[in-house]
């Protein structure tokens, strides 16, 4: 019969126990066997939900304390040495010092005579291919060793055997963990690594074998990719070597087609192959004909990146059909791991029925797995008939429902012209008049807009929520906090200034809230990194602003502050990268929906006279295609989407935009076409490396490049932040830099945010003596 397999599962809980534990962890008010404990019981709870759903075969390796490639590095004893234990093998508390930062080893090469703790830098953080997931990003050496130094998997698959689980453990392979990484220090080919490091994959081979293990997973996504002929090459040396091994090995892809790399990918010496049949519907059927005979192939059906039911009469006619060509070697499984779907739907209470009817978690995906592969043996019994009868029932009443198509929307969009997206002069005409009006002082300092949400700002909007709190008194208990965050910031006399936003739960939620066409849960939270969640939104039908969102906020903050206040917005390309999009029209259609609701605050925050206005795109490079050749549309498209929200101001409104950790170099041309006039990037943790892109363009606009991480706790020094900055100044007009954070501050402490915010003006102080300018 076909089996059903899962790719991965969400390693949060239900209930976000992870997050919790980690944070508590952090905090010392848990201990390590403490930790440990709720690891244990969300792996079992977890694997227990996939088997209950059905699932053939579980995953095993996919749970992490922070992040899976995080886990690979320790794993194969790729530890930068600012981290390397003295007592040799790694620890958790080694783990956490990688992702996190902090302060290690004392030097006595002091400017002051005496031992200083060094400041430990944390890896830095960038996207997983194109999704809101981070991957903390492997440091290699041109003299890397590899060796097998941290034992997670084999104990993982030992806890799961000894539950009476059959398991397929998860290994990202070798050709992905090396493109995923960076070469330090001098100049060398990564690929050069790969011979020392896949006797390590050996050796993990042989230990999970000895441990009764029959099939091994292993992800291999950038096969999906335009690969070098070089890379292509390595892969047929690698699995050449690795067949000898023993364990059956199916080679894992997703979030694309495969394209140009099916041949090569089908004719691996390996045992099954898993393709991507949502993002990719097209690799089916020609995989077929490419397969070999003896090789299994694993379809994926189910979406594991959207939380809409499956139609499960479309998926069932592929299977049925590969059915008929494989029997047995067809496999049937999600599109992706599961890691980014909520787990269970179960959990929501409060969603309305019609709603929670369209929707699927990673639990019910299972289910919808399970289900798929037992209609291919028993079409005709009673379980798979009714599933398919209320798969049918959900997609008409989806279909046909009017809370979905709006026709004013509709007709707003197809009413947008060129003028719509321009604005009324050129960056340098408008530059001079913001200089102008503005009057800041050479390296102006601001933040990128949040402060720290304490406990009391999540009391209280738990409170209003719940009708313990009258409109009244949680509009007061908001203004507390904004003046609280207008006085910090006039005592540490930055230059431009931000209300804080107490108010926002999120910086997607907060305006999706406020949007027709939007829908919430109580439990979809997805991971980011470590023990940052998100609980995406989900756009359901056409969306539109009934009224304004963020005027009353920053007019009321401007009012307190002679200062130049910032209206901060979220940015159409992130509101729908940050959502679990519609998939009944495209994404450029939500989009320019989404630019058009923002246009108007933006206009009405001008009104109030508000005279700049940062409009985030954090998500913007992560929208990008995986493939070169579907970049241009969606380049097109998103730099519109932007221009179409911020050019109904005048030319003295300053549009100031915000992008999160990214590679920057393939996309900068279109980042220059979006016209912000000042943008503001996330590159401490790079070295400041991530500016080579912008001035090897020579890029035209002001740029503010991040100068402490915000996600570490570690506050640096003023030395260090200016540091930075002359670095940022040799590639980059010093009159054309900011200066400001990595990002928001609403997951750090006030004392620290304080500390390294005083540290920040200080060094912008410093430059501004340095370049002798005001």
């Amino acid at each position: 019969m076909a089996l059903s397999h899962s790719l991965g599962f969400p390693r949060i809980g239900r209930d976000r126990e992870l997050k919790k534990a980690l944070e508590a962890f952090w905090k010392g008010e848990l201990d390590e066997a403490g930790l440990r404990a709720v690891g244990r019981q969300l792996r079992a709870e977890h694997w227990q939900l996939q088997k209950d759903a059905g699932i053939d075969l579980l995953p095993v390796g996919d749970f992490a304390w922070y992040d899976q490639v995080l886990t690979h590095s320790l794993t194969f004893g790729v530890i930068p040495e600012r981290f390397r234990p003295d007592a040799g093998q790694p620890s958790l508390q080694t783990l956490f010092a990688m992702a996190r930062g902090g302060v290690g080893r004392k030097s006595s090469n002091s400017c002051c005579g005496g031992a200083h703790p060094q400041p430990l830098l944390a890896e830095e953080l960038t996207k997983w291919f194109d999704t809101n997931y981070h991957y903390l990003v492997p440091e290699f050496t041109a003299d890397q060793s590899f060796s097998l130094s941290w034992q997670q998997l084999f104990e993982e698959v030992e806890e799961a055997h000894a539950l009476g689980h059959k398991v397929k453990p998860v290994l990202i392979g070798p050709l992905t963990y090396l493109w995923l990484g960076k070469a330090k220090g001098q100049v060398f080919d990564k690929l050069d690594l790969l011979e020392r490091l896949l006797p390590v994959y050996g050796e993990i081979l042989q230990r999970l074998a000895a441990l009764g293990v029959e099939w091994v997973q292993i992800d291999e996504p950038i096969l999906v990719l335009d690969l070098p002929q070089d890379w292509k090459n390595a892969f047929e040396r690698a699995y050449n070597l690795l067949q000898r091994e023993p364990v059956k090995k199916l080679i894992a892809t997703y979030f694309g087609g495969l394209a140009d790399n099916l041949g090569l990918a089908a004719s691996l010496p390996l045992d099954g192959l898993h393709i991507d049949l949502v993002r990719a519907p097209e690799q089916y059927p020609t995989i077929l004909d490419r397969l070999p005979a003896y090789k299994v192939l694993s379809l994926g059906v189910v979406n594991g990146r959207n939380v809409w039911r499956c139609d499960l009469d479309k998926a069932l006619a592929v299977l049925q059909h590969a059915h008929d060509r494989l029997g047995e070697r067809l496999w049937v499984a999600p599109s992706c791991s599961l890691l980014h779907s909520p787990v269970d739907l179960a959990r929501e209470d409060q969603l309305d029925a019609d709603l929670k009817g369209w929707l699927a978690f990673a639990v019910q995906k299972c289910a919808e797995v399970a289900v798929l592969a037992r209609a291919l043996e028993q079409p005709e019994s009673p379980e798979v008939l009714a599933a398919l009868a209320a798969s049918r029932a959900v997609q008409q009443d989806r279909a046909a429902s009017p809370r979905i198509h709006k026709p004013d929307v509709q007709a707003r969009v197809a009413a947008i012209g060129p003028q719509d997206s321009q604005r009324p002069s050129p960056f340098a005409e408008r530059i001079v008049k913001q200089r102008e009006r503005l009057q800041l002082p050479a390296f102006p300092t601001t933040t990128i807009g949040s402060f720290p949400q304490t406990a009391a700002i999540r009391l209280a909007r738990q409170a209003f929520k719940q009708g313990k709190l009258s409109e009244a008194e949680y509009i007061e208990a908001m203004h507390s906090e904004i003046r609280h965050a207008v006085e910090i910031q006039e005592q540490l006399d930055l230059d431009v200034l931000v209300h804080g936003e107490a108010e926002r739960n999120d910086m997607v939620e907060y305006f999706a809230e406020q949007l027709d066409g939007y829908a919430f849960t109580r439990f979809g939270w997805v991971q980011s990194y470590g023990s940052r969640c998100v609980k995406p939104a989900v756009i359901y039908g056409d969306l539109s602003r009934p009224k304004a969102m963020t005027v009353e906020w920053v007019r009321y903050a401007q009012g307190l502050t002679s200062k130049v206040m910032k209206g901060m917005l979220t940015g159409p390309v992130t509101m729908l990268m940050w959502s679990f999009p519609r998939e009944d029209v495209s994404r450029e259609v939500q989009a320019k929906q989404l630019a058009l609701a923002i246009r108007d605050e933006v206009v009405d925050l001008e009104a109030a006279g508000i005279p700049i206005v940062q409009i985030d795109e954090a998500a913007f490079r992560e929208g990008l295609p995986l493939r070169q050749e579907q970049w241009k549309h969606y380049l097109d498209w998103a730099t519109e989407a932007f221009r179409l929200c911020a050019s109904g101001v005048r030319d003295e409104t300053q549009i100031h935009t915000h992008m999160c950790y990214s590679e920057f170099n393939d996309v900068v041309e279109s980042i220059a076409a979006m016209d912000a006039d000042v943008i503001t990037i996330e590159t401490s943790r790079s070295d400041m490396e991530l500016l080579e892109a912008f001035e090897a363009f020579a890029y035209p606009n002001e740029i503010g490049p991040g100068v402490y991480d915000i996600h570490s706790p570690r506050v640096p020094d003023s030395a260090e932040m200016a540091g930075l900055l002359r670095k940022a100044a040799e590639r980059i007009p010093a009159e054309r830099l900011w200066v400001n954070p990595d990002c928001g501050l609403k997951t750090r402490a006030w004392p620290e945010t304080e500390a390294a915010l005083v540290n920040m003006v200080a060094a912008a102080r410093q430059l501004r003596a340095e370049f002798n300018c005001r």
